[in-house]
């Protein structure tokens, strides 16, 4: 039940009536001054004359208005009130109710853009005192519902979206059969969401859950204005989204039971809805994180209009034939309390540099989670937030269908043909944040009893004259029943399907098996395709200049070996070229950033596919997960991975997308990084964080280092080729020293460790030898402290090139020739590499140890700047070398 109806959508009580404020327009001579302050309001809230209304406001202070100290306590908004909710309220006690359409007039186009969104209203200082509204029920002091007639609409279209007077016409237009289908929607969420909580309740549906009741004008629009192809972006609140988009309702009830019927085989749940035939890619229960991963999805649109659609032949073929062009847009979910998140603006500006089709829909319900967002954020006027970047928006009353259809297919036809914008939908939503939470915050039980009874957008509908004309009884039975039936065969389906089976979650820790052969993996429609894509899309100058950097960086490297920095180059050039889906993400990457890592990808390849970043690692990390998840091989470079820090939110999402997903999406993403903690480094405790132990936690993460240029190259080959996340790290500190010659075009494993030295046989026969495990930094150390403990001593020394997942294979074979094992980790004793290592070997092989394992790691403080006080910090070569000779007595 919905709290009104026990019926659910079947039975409904008559929509309350809506009175609009005004007395008709001014005289013509009229100041411009006087008809901000005395025209009649365009958004009002409706109706009971004990409810104080919310409205606009002026962006000036008109002539006569109250005074400066009434401004502090009366209703307002941006320091300016229009006239006084006194009289605001005298009007609606003494007017004849009518209908908003007959009582509003024509508003003026110079009344309309100084307005704001609607402000919070206390109580108004007059002549004879403070005026008293403390019967007003205090919910509706603060937020109510606001009006957006569409005349009003229409000039703001005008103004902010440069519409003419015959486009508006036709986004008016609603036919009996749209506003049918539209109904028909909002009845099959609502019984939907209604049935959802049923289940809940009777442990069906586990864990968190969060209903949509209430805001159902959303999905009606998505599913008057979305395509298949169009690509969908939502939030934790995602199962009215995911019907609309065409997601089947049983796939989706089945998700939420836990089933192996679900959109995801029951590894998604409620909040992690995806569905790859639809383009439904989520449901995101971090909130704001899905902003970045649709600016992602949106290039990739860009991308394949603008590349040719690499890997997507035909699609590609279907454009060529048709005679309608490639109108896809994305569209991601975010609520006014999310887009106070800083990635609401970074996002913004990279939708506005590039001109994505990306359409940023607000819905508004005015709470962050259950708080009031006007209690924490200064500006509500989400819609607004764009104007700084030139990406226009507007509000719309989200309880009034047809606005919603109106307004909302102006907006997507902006996107679909121009660029971003912004659609705000100013909502009440019905339930709790979800069913687990107890809902002590202020007001909130009493906003969903007035919500349910005053502002329910099915029953606001029913009671139109847009509803009388069409859709009727006749229709209106029809469309009933006909949404029962959808449901009805939802649960149907959800009880019937089986459980998944228990080996699903093995199966899906990797895109990839271990035993994947990278080296003839080709492109996603192989070779010659993506050959001829690249010839024809990428200038002759700069594929003569890249191919001749390449071919110079082949022969140095045979020659007289390469750097860290210039290995990986290498290998990035070399697959960029192979592979017209491959892209790259960096910061000062013109410049080639701090190592070289990502030199000349721009200059050969644009910035369609090589993108500098703003400062913030986390963004340009989300944009490649939407770039992934849309058949594209980004590859991301952090100038420091310590940087990476920021990020860590979107990389475990990245990590969790094959699994969450049920193996829909496929992660193909590389991350490569110099970091890590040499001795005598010198750069504090910031720039010397063990990132690396950060994310080994992350499930599904490949997590690979490389302290010599031929490993570098290797593995960030294989990681690039990879469909699973990955991450590179590189010792910041041997970014620049040049290695020995090496070949190349070879591949490295993914999973193995890699032995540089062994002890002899006459040292292991001796009961003389021991195995050192290290990487990073820990890699030159070792090999310093091999040479110095001199001949008396065996050493297998290992660089564990694969961290995750760890070659347990590689250690008990070298265990079972040296019985002992010292870890020289670049990492702090509390959560570190080295701890994990150790209870692994303690577990599987501890009948293999003749000792305890010898850790030599970070002490858990941070790592000093001072070289006198960072030794009892970072350990080095000196520290093995005494462990060593220790353990080998």
């Amino acid at each position: 039940s919905d709290g009104n109806h026990p019926g659910g959508c079947l039975a409904r009580k008559a929509a309350p009536r809506v009175v609009a404020i005004g007395d008709g327009p001014l005289p013509e001579a009229a100041p411009r001054e006087a008809v901000r302050a005395e025209a009649p309001a365009p958004l009002l809230a409706p109706p009971r004359t004990t409810q104080c209304t919310q409205r606009w406001q002026p962006s000036v202070q008109p002539s006569g208005s109250a005074s400066p100290r009434s401004l502090s306590a009366a209703f307002r908004a941006d320091g300016a009130s229009t006239s006084s909710p006194r009289a605001v309220l005298e009007d609606v006690t003494t007017r004849k109710e009518t209908s908003a359409a007959e009582s509003t007039p024509a508003p003026q186009e110079e009344d309309i853009f100084s307005l704001r969104f609607p402000g919070k209203y206390v109580a108004e200082e007059s002549e004879e005192g403070l005026t008293d509204y403390s019967d007003m029920p205090e919910h509706l002091k603060e937020r109510n519902r606001i009006l957006t007639p569409w005349p009003v609409c229409r000039l703001e279209l005008k103004k902010s979206f440069g519409y003419t007077d015959a486009q508006l016409d036709a986004f008016e237009q609603l036919s009996d059969e749209d506003l049918q289908r539209a109904y028909e929607m909002m009845l099959i969420c609502r019984d939907f969401e209604n049935e959802c909580a049923g289940a809940y309740m009777q442990g069906k549906i586990r864990g968190f859950m969060h209903l949509d009741n209430g805001q159902e004008t959303i999905p009606a629009l998505l599913a008057d204005q979305l395509t298949k192809n169009d690509i969908k972006y939502s939030f934790y609140r995602d199962h009215t989204h995911a019907i609309a988009s065409g997601v089947d309702p049983g796939a989706i009830m089945a998700e939420l039971y836990g089933k192996d019927g679900g959109t995801c085989r029951g590894t998604g749940g409620s909040m992690h809805v995806y569905d790859k035939p639809t383009h439904f890619q989520g449901g995101w229960a971090l909130v704001a994180e899905q902003l970045a991963y649709a600016v992602g999805a949106a290039r990739s649109i860009m991308m394949d209009k603008k590349l040719g659609y690499p890997g997507k032949l035909a699609f590609r073929n279907k454009m060529n034939k048709s005679e309608d062009k490639d109108d896809r847009i994305c569209v991601v979910f975010v609520g006014e309390g999310g887009a106070q998140n800083g990635r609401m603006a970074e996002c913004l500006n990279a939708a506005a540099k590039e001109d994505l089709p990306l359409l940023f829909v607000v819905i508004d319900n005015g709470r962050a989670i259950n708080t009031f967002t006007q209690d924490v954020a200064a500006n509500q006027a989400v819609y607004r937030m764009g104007e700084h970047y030139g990406v226009p928006g507007t509000l719309v009353d989200g309880q009034n269908l047809t606005d919603v259809l109106k307004v909302g297919r102006a907006v997507m036809h902006h996107v679909r043909t121009k660029g971003p914008a912004i659609l705000q939908v100013h909502t009440f939503r019905f339930n709790g944040h979800s069913p687990a939470d107890p809902e002590h915050e202020r007001n909130r039980k009493p906003e969903k009893r007035w919500a349910r009874a005053e502002a329910d957008p099915i029953k606001i509908f029913e009671a139109s004259a847009e509803f009388t004309r069409g859709v009727g009884e006749e229709a209106a039975a029809a469309c009933k029943e006909r949404a029962a039936a959808v449901v009805q065969a939802a649960l149907d389906f959800a009880d019937a399907s089986p459980d998944p089976p228990p080996s699903l979650a093995a199966e899906l820790e990797y895109p990839d098996p271990v035993t994947t052969d990278y080296a003839a993996r080709e492109p996603v429609g192989g070779l010659a395709e993506a050959a001829e894509l690249t010839e024809r899309v990428v200038p002759a100058a700069a594929l003569a200049t890249v191919r001749e950097r390449i071919a110079t960086l082949q022969q140095q490297a045979v020659e007289s070996g390469l750097s860290i920095g210039d290995a990986v180059n290498l290998a990035i050039l070399e697959e960029m070229l192979r592979d017209p889906t491959t892209t790259i993400h960096a910061e000062d990457l013109q410049a080639g950033s701090s190592y070289n890592i990502p030199a000349g990808t721009q200059q050969a390849f644009s910035t369609v596919r090589a993108c500098d970043e703003i400062i913030d690692e986390g963004h340009f990390i989300g944009k490649a997960l939407g770039e992934a998840m849309n058949n594209y091989r980004p590859i991301v470079e952090l100038m420091n991975a310590n940087f990476g820090i920021y990020g860590i939110a979107e990389l475990s999402s990245a990590g969790n997308t094959y699994a969450t997903t049920g193996g829909q999406f496929k992660m193909p993403m590389t991350v490569i990084g110099a970091g890590g903690t040499a001795p005598n480094q010198s750069l504090g405790a910031e720039h010397s964080q063990p990132f690396h132990a950060y994310i080994m936690g992350i499930p599904g993460l490949k997590i690979c280092t490389a302290a010599r240029p031929e490993a570098a190259y290797g593995l960030a080959k294989s990681m690039i080729r990879d469909n699973g996340p990955g991450v590179l790290l590189l010792p910041v500190k041997m970014m620049k020293i040049k290695g020995a010659p090496m070949s190349t075009d070879f591949f490295l494993p993914l999973h193995k460790a890699t032995y540089l030295a062994k002890a002899s046989d006459e040292r292991v026969e001796a009961n003389k030898a021991v195995t050192v495990l290290t990487y990073l930094h820990g890699v030159k150390e070792a090999q310093d402290a091999v040479a110095q403990v001199g001949s008396g001593y065996g050493v297998d020394l290992i660089e564990l090139t694969s961290l995750k997942p760890l070659d347990m294979d590689t250690i008990r074979e070298s265990l079972a020739r040296t019985h002992r094992l010292i870890i020289l980790d670049e990492s702090t004793r509390s959560g570190g590499v080295g701890a994990t290592i150790s209870a692994r070997v303690g577990e599987e092989a501890f009948d293999l140890l003749d000792q305890p394992v010898r850790r030599l790691c970070m002490e858990d403080a941070p790592v000093p700047y001072s070289t006198a006080i960072e030794k009892m910090v970072v350990k080095r070569c000196s520290d093995l070398v005494e462990a060593i000779k220790d353990v080998v007595r």
